[in-house]
């Protein structure tokens, strides 16, 4: 089974082609290779050698280095994250989910009726677990939970990336799992906020309306702007984008929403006063 980050390359290979005016058949010609072979590329089903891909990079013009740069490291890590442990017992948008927050440099989201999952306690996780529809049973909830709170350890350590989250007062009133739980889920939140990687806003309901209001989004920042990733929470699984029309279409709306939202501190004291009241 093909990874993300192994389908994110060859999607990168088809638009420098298509950038560069060339279909696949055109493209072998030059290259001196069967026109199959473009294709398998471009669909993740052969792997491609850093010399090839530089070959590639040449033959459509692309003249940006840092970007073939960082194509030549998605084309050469062949590691393996902990992500694989769960691929016999979770569906494999979960773990697309897991290599695209590890590899990113930076994390942008907002939620409007959840907190984000790389903030949420083991209680509060299963407590929304217990609410999905068509119920799960207990086999299928237990591997969520442990694999989202270990999801939470990528904004540990040295390398971690830079966490930016707009969070919708709705969410911070939401009591899954009844008042007590919610109190303690607020207080972790608050613990997150003080670390120097993360950076938390609150949109609250004096906000009015405002665009992107009916999905939770998460911007994932790659080694270079063109390797950033757009995830999409859906009934139906993860949806990801990387067009770049796509791309610029929610970097302005999360830098619309973040501006709308309470700073910091006051984002701070905010959820303090809620976590109070409960």
């Amino acid at each position: 089974m093909t990874t993300a980050r192994q389908r994110r390359l060859g999607a990168e290979l088809r638009k420098m082609r298509e950038a560069a005016g060339l279909n696949a058949r055109e493209a072998a010609a030059i290259l001196g290779i069967d026109h199959t072979k473009i294709s398998h590329m471009e669909t993740a089903r052969f792997g491609v050698s850093a010399e090839r891909l530089r070959v590639l990079a040449r033959t459509y013009g692309c003249a940006d280095q840092e970007y073939v740069a960082a194509l030549e490291a998605m084309a050469t890590d062949r590691s393996k994250g902990w992500e694989q442990d769960y691929r016999e017992t979770l569906p494999s948008f979960f773990l697309d989910l897991v290599e695209l927050e590890r590899r990113a440099k930076s994390l942008r989201t907002y939620q409007i009726a959840h907190l984000p999952g790389l903030t949420q306690t083991e209680d509060y996780a299963r407590a929304i677990f217990e609410l999905v529809y068509p119920p799960l049973t207990r086999e299928e909830i237990e591997p969520r939970i442990a694999h989202r709170m270990r999801r939470a350890q990528v904004l540990d350590g040295d390398n971690a990336p830079t966490f930016s989250a707009v969070i919708h007062e709705a969410a911070l009133r939401m009591r899954f799992g009844g008042a007590k739980l919610a109190r303690r889920q607020l207080d972790h939140l608050l613990s997150v906020s003080e670390r120097p990687n993360c950076i938390l806003r609150v949109l609250t309901f004096e906000a009015d309306g405002f665009a992107g209001s009916g999905q939770a989004v998460l911007l994932a920042g790659g080694p270079v702007p063109k390797l950033d990733t757009v995830h999409l929470d859906s009934a139906h699984g993860a949806i990801l984008l990387d067009a770049e029309t796509q791309l610029n279409s929610y970097r302005l709306l999360l830098a619309a929403m973040e501006e709308r939202s309470l700073n910091q501190a006051r984002s701070r004291d905010f959820i303090h006063k809620i976590a109070h009241a409960l």
